[in-house]
């Protein structure tokens, strides 16, 4: 059977980006273990990554919320009790590796990277919907290609949430945008039970929905209320479980400091008060923001919506989010469209993507130097 267009495409910018991506970070670790390694009291993570595999290629993939995922995934079926992460990734990783002979490290990989790709060749079909007059197969393959060269896309290669999300919400979009409402709601509803702000999407779709369907009642787009009531299951079971609704907001602050902040006071306090690293990535979440009112907006209302709710609800977090903020950037898809259209002339595209490949190699390099703290 013949592969369509679209798939065809999006397998074949993973392999590149995978096979791109293994020989950096390969030769990047040979660097840091000829320099000594990891400094004093910063070997934990490397003695996880060596638990996990003595390749280095493969471990690289693994690091700090990914062995919180593989400990979610060894619990047995239904006794999860510590809630501080949403339970989809686990349980889908749980449910693979019963074939995989219990690897529940490789089941988080293939299932981000299954997810990736889904997320390439829907975001290529999404593209079509979006981009108007100037939409066709070259425009589509411009918008994959530069969500591949984002800064920090490298994270959906790694046992991270990052592919299912994006992934997740893509699919969405790209059913809403074809009066797809059920199916649009199905993906929501997961995607709520992938990370904890993925109920917000429903604002967006709603919005999507009022505007694509003026004044006429659609009964399907009912489906939508699957979006909020993927994290209500998931409050509810932890009610069920340990006893509290919120039990996932007690262990974030308990594990991490992590209080609900006025997300512009965050945004504020990084540019003006925070660390030169913290204003640098502060800088990276005014980028997007404004990306987002100046291109997203064109798209259509609800992409710069979904960008802008998704990045104050990562600042809402408070100081902790600095030290992660890059790696929440990453849900902001829409910008690939937006610079698709930016750069229909050749040599525009090719000095952004020259830009965006050595940005992306040199954050990519500091992520393993996983002792810098620059990426989480």
């Amino acid at each position: 059977m013949r592969l369509s267009a679209h798939w065809r495409y999006a397998i074949l910018l993973f392999v590149v980006s995978q096979a791109a991506l293994s020989i950096l970070g390969t030769l990047a670790r040979q660097a840091f273990d000829a320099a000594g390694g990891p400094p004093a009291g910063e070997t934990m993570m490397r003695a996880d990554q060596d638990a996990v595999s003595s390749h280095g290629w493969y471990s690289m993939w693994f690091a700090w919320d990914s062995f919180q995922y593989r400990n979610l995934a060894e619990v047995p079926w239904g006794q999860w009790e510590h809630l501080g992460f949403p339970l989809l990734y686990p349980v889908l990783a749980k449910a693979l590796a019963v074939p995989l002979g219990g690897d529940t490290e490789l089941a988080l990989l293939l299932i981000a990277d299954a997810a990736y790709i889904v997320l390439l060749a829907y975001l290529y079909r999404w593209s079509l919907l979006v981009l108007g007059e100037s939409a066709d197969d070259e425009a589509a393959r411009r918008t994959a290609r530069l969500l591949v060269l984002m800064p920090t896309a490298f994270l959906f290669h790694a046992a991270l949430t990052e592919a299912l999300f994006v992934c997740l919400a893509v699919v969405a979009f790209y059913h809403a945008e074809r009066g797809q409402w059920i199916a649009a709601g199905v993906a929501g509803y997961f995607l709520a039970l992938s990370r904890s702000v993925g109920f917000l999407v429903v604002i967006p779709l709603v919005l999507l929905l009022v505007t694509r369907s003026g004044r006429r009642f659609e009964p399907k787009a009912l489906a939508l209320v699957l979006v909020p009531a993927g994290w209500l299951t998931f409050m509810a079971y932890s009610r069920w479980r340990v006893g509290d609704w919120f039990a996932y907001q007690e262990e974030q602050r308990r594990g991490w400091g992590i209080e609900l902040t006025d997300p512009l006071w965050t945004l504020w306090h990084g540019v003006s008060a925070g660390t030169p690293l913290d204003r640098t990535r502060t800088w990276f979440a005014v980028a997007v923001l404004a990306l987002a009112v100046a291109g997203a907006w064109r798209l259509h209302p609800a992409y710069a919506v979904y960008t802008v709710v998704l990045v104050l609800a990562a600042l809402s977090i408070g100081v902790p989010v600095y030290r992660s903020l890059l790696r929440y950037l990453l849900v902001a898809f829409p910008l690939a469209a937006v610079l698709a259209r930016w750069t229909v002339r050749r040599e525009v595209e090719t000095a952004l993507t020259a830009l965006l490949a050595v940005t992306q190699g040199a954050l990519f390099v500091l992520w393993l130097a996983y002792w810098t703290h620059t990426i989480i």
